[in-house]
């Protein structure tokens, strides 16, 4: 089965086929249904060729899933010469009014058809075959026993089905609810996730009995269909769906004929999209026996500390196990750090520790060239911070120095967990790594985002690792609220 990864930008999609996905999804400017992500536009398409040069054979998906105005089509029409740039091996669509055009200008993609157009029958992917289509992105509703009855009715339509994620309580995430509470349609690609708000029930008492969880909705002309309502401190969940988990049943979506698995995100994190990737790599890999379970598990077990909410099985066994609604926003136990960039050779180095001992001379040279005064005013000073006294760093026998880009604060008093491609998770130790500013050579204790550094460190890394550090906010079975 083909390991399909969603990448919402450029640094997303690196990371995507850095850590084992065959192919990536991306969206488009405005045409795809995750306008909030990033997207891609300028010129990024020519890092787009170069990741795909850097890893021969993975593919690249590109979403145009919203519906199409008459707007948007002449928009896409006066688009299609930038398009053409990016190296696109298929294209996602919901609409069949632009499947004309794209059969015209993109003659050697692959179509391939949204979840939003909710194809769950075999009469369906057949008619989509007929049109041209080589794979159907099924809706999320199907049962593992239609898709097997999908792949052998239609045998060589291609089937992709979500295995990861978060999952939309509205058919096939076609949302009104958004439209209607903010004039932001998901159909268009701007959902504001109105399921998941701060909703307030308003009545005597409300919020005890709310936080009792004794509440449920019944529609009235459903008798004995109930959704719970659950009010925590920063939340109201009311038709808040669980994330799609189906890391422990890739061999049954095996057998019912999946030949894609699809992870949902492309609006997540970096680390989600690594770690996520990773842990269906591994299983993959020990599904077809290239590596033994055990050396997937803990892989696979590294899921629990990527952001999610409770977890279920979807619609795949039973349609019992999609309709229990959860509360909360997704959280994690970890705050990515940084990311590690390229290694910097012997040369580079020794540049830095020059530019080191040159920085200390000069902080010398000025300090002794003030006055008495302003030398005991400013040795006191000193002595009251002594953080502002420049340290050159030294060179370590054995120890590696690569381009270190902060994202959340990092301490030198921290344990840093390193996460790479092949290796689960790696601590290191305080006092086994440095922090260096590279323009002056001198030591940090702390660095974070926007400020540039480079990791002196006693190992050798892999190539796009990452640091991950604890979240010191996070409490064990507290999901916190994270926004919208």
């Amino acid at each position: 089965m083909e390991l399909l990864s969603p990448a919402g930008n450029v640094e997303k999609l690196y990371y995507a086929y850095a850590y084992g996905a065959d192919a990536a999804y991306i969206g488009l400017k405005k045409f795809s249904l995750r306008v909030k992500a990033d997207n891609f536009y300028d010129e990024e398409y020519k890092k787009v060729i170069e990741l795909k040069q850097r890893f021969p054979g993975r593919k690249l998906h590109c979403a145009l899933n919203i519906s199409f105005h008459n707007d948007d089509i002449e928009a896409f029409k006066n688009n299609i010469d930038y398009f053409r740039q990016y190296p696109i091996d298929a294209f996602i669509v919901q609409d069949i009014g632009i499947v004309p055009l794209l059969q015209k200008e993109f003659p050697d993609a692959a179509l391939h058809v949204s979840t939003q157009a909710s194809c769950i029958n075999y009469e369906a992917a057949r008619m989509y075959k007929a049109l041209g289509f080589k794979r159907v992105v099924l809706g999320r509703e199907v049962s593992l026993d239609e898709i097997r009855q999908i792949k052998d009715a239609v045998p060589d339509m291609e089937l992709e089905a979500f295995c990861h994620g978060a999952m939309c309580i509205a058919y096939a995430g076609r949302c009104l609810l958004s439209a209607y509470l903010t004039g932001r349609s998901a159909q268009s690609g701007f959902c504001s996730h109105t399921c998941r708000w701060d909703y307030s029930v308003v009545a005597r008492n409300a919020k005890e009995l709310a936080e009792s969880g004794y509440l449920s909705l019944e529609e009235g002309k459903r008798p004995g269909e109930y959704f719970p309502v659950y009010e925590g401190d920063d939340f109201t969940a009311v038709l808040s769906s669980k994330d799609i988990n189906m890391i422990h049943h890739l061999a049954d979506m095996k057998t019912a004929g999946v030949d894609s698995l699809k992870i949902e995100g492309r609006m997540k994190s970096v680390y989600y999209v690594a770690l996520v990737t990773r842990a269906y790599r591994k299983a993959l890999d020990a599904l077809d026996g290239k590596i033994t379970e055990e050396e997937a598990s803990p892989f696979i077990a590294e899921l629990d500390n990527v952001a999610h909410r409770e977890s279920t099985t979807g619609f795949y066994y039973s349609r019992r196990d999609a309709d229990k609604t959860t509360s909360g926003a997704s959280d994690s136990p970890y705050l990515l750090a940084a990311e590690i960039g390229a290694e910097i050779p012997a040369a580079g180095q020794t540049v830095i520790f020059e530019r080191g001992a040159e920085s200390v001379r000069e902080f010398n040279k000025n300090f002794d060239s003030l006055c008495p005064e302003a030398k005991t005013a400013r040795d006191r000073d000193l002595r009251e911070h002594p953080e502002k006294v420049p340290v050159a760093s030294q060179q370590q026998n054995g120890w590696y120095m690569y381009d270190f880009t902060p994202l959340n604060k990092t301490d030198i008093s921290q344990l840093l967990e390193i996460i790479t491609p092949d290796r689960a998770v790696q601590a290191v130790e305080p006092g086994t790594w440095q922090l260096i500013d590279p323009e002056t050579g001198t030591m940090r204790k702390w660095a974070f985002d926007g400020h540039p550094c480079v990791l002196y460190i006693q190992y050798p890394l892999e190539s796009g690792a990452l640091v991950r550090t604890k979240d010191a906010g996070y409490i064990a079975g507290q999901f916190r609220d994270a926004g919208r």
